[in-house]
């Protein structure tokens, strides 16, 4: 068992309960999520925030690079550090009406995604996946994005299964440093 001092300050606060030692993991950024806030209020690309990234630089964007006709962006609720799309830049929903061109760039962008973030972070397995359509669990429906998600072996602990948090050691803006240098 760690020692109070190698666990930092015990703060108690206030009406949150019975005064325990347990640390607390704040994540209010999420709530941003909860709320919705920031989703399309239609399928016009008005209110896309994908739509929306690309008029951005890339630092405050989180874009880690740029390609003809997709770019690569941080997820900004991650599953895991390093999580990131793939995304063209044309509003479409469907993955049957990608072009021929932007099928191959989303193709190669993932793989290109894949190395760099082995490069940057080890990873040791990917989840690689398209969620088509609100029913099958998108976001964002009317704006296709692949995810590339980097995995290790453990990585899903009592933290997400039991706390349903997750634990990101790294700031976003820090980690798309790392991977747009090493893109």
């Amino acid at each position: 068992m760690a020692s109070d001092e190698s666990r930092g300050e015990f703060v108690e606060q206030d009406g949150v309960g019975v005064p325990d030692q347990l640390q607390r993991l704040w994540t209010p950024h999420r709530l941003a999520y909860i709320k919705g806030e920031n989703k399309p209020d239609g399928d016009g690309e008005s209110g896309c925030p994908f739509c929306r990234l690309v008029e951005l630089d890339d630092e405050s964007a989180l874009i880690v690079a740029r390609g003809e006709s997709v770019f690569a962006v941080l997820n900004l609720y991650p599953y895991n550090p390093g999580h990131l799309m793939v995304v063209p830049y044309r509003h479409v929903a469907d993955y049957t009406d990608l072009t021929p061109e932007e099928t191959a760039e989303v193709a190669d962008y993932t793989k290109h995604a894949m190395r760099v973030i082995r490069t940057v972070s080890g990873a040791h397995g990917f989840n690689i996946g398209l969620n088509q359509g609100v029913a099958a669990g998108a976001g964002i429906a009317a704006h296709l994005h692949q995810h590339v998600v980097p995995r290790w072996g453990g990585d899903s602990n009592f933290m997400p299964v039991v706390g349903h948090t997750k634990v990101l050691p790294q700031l976003l803006g820090e980690t798309r440093t790392l991977l747009a240098d090493a893109w």
